[in-house]
């Protein structure tokens, strides 16, 4: 069974940086597309980024190009968000999520991901 364990989340002044992280265990991520979604208060949970299994591609809701960056680290079994110029739209619960069938498609799609960690709060003051 895998467990998945956000970290990094805090206050943040708007045009400042944050880097979360996503401690994987029971399963090896490198064989896993792997996923951050958000949840801001009063608005249903979104998509904000995605890896591969392989690490080669990524997909970002476009609000996010540009200033977000998805990674991960095989070795120590860890997903990170780096998330630049923070706005205070931003400010949400972030999550971690995983696909748990190896060498999935890479998807946005929440519905397809099946592991979720619980979530780090992530607030940008203006």
């Amino acid at each position: 069974q895998v467990q998945l364990v956000e970290s990094g989340g805090g206050l943040v002044q708007a045009g400042g940086s944050l880097r979360l992280s996503c401690a994987a265990s029971g399963r090896t991520i490198s064989r896993y597309v792997m996923g951050w979604f958000r949840q801001a208060p009063g608005k249903e949970r979104e998509f904000v980024a995605a890896i591969s299994w392989s690490g080669r591609s990524t997909e970002y809701t476009d609000s996010v190009k540009g200033r977000f960056t998805i990674t991960k680290d095989n070795a120590k079994n860890t997903l990170y968000l780096q998330m630049n110029s923070l706005k205070s739209e931003n400010t949400a619960i972030y999550y971690c999520a995983m696909i748990v069938a190896t060498y999935s498609t890479l998807t946005g799609d929440q519905k397809a991901y099946d592991a979720w960690g619980q979530g780090t709060q992530v607030t940008v003051s203006s």
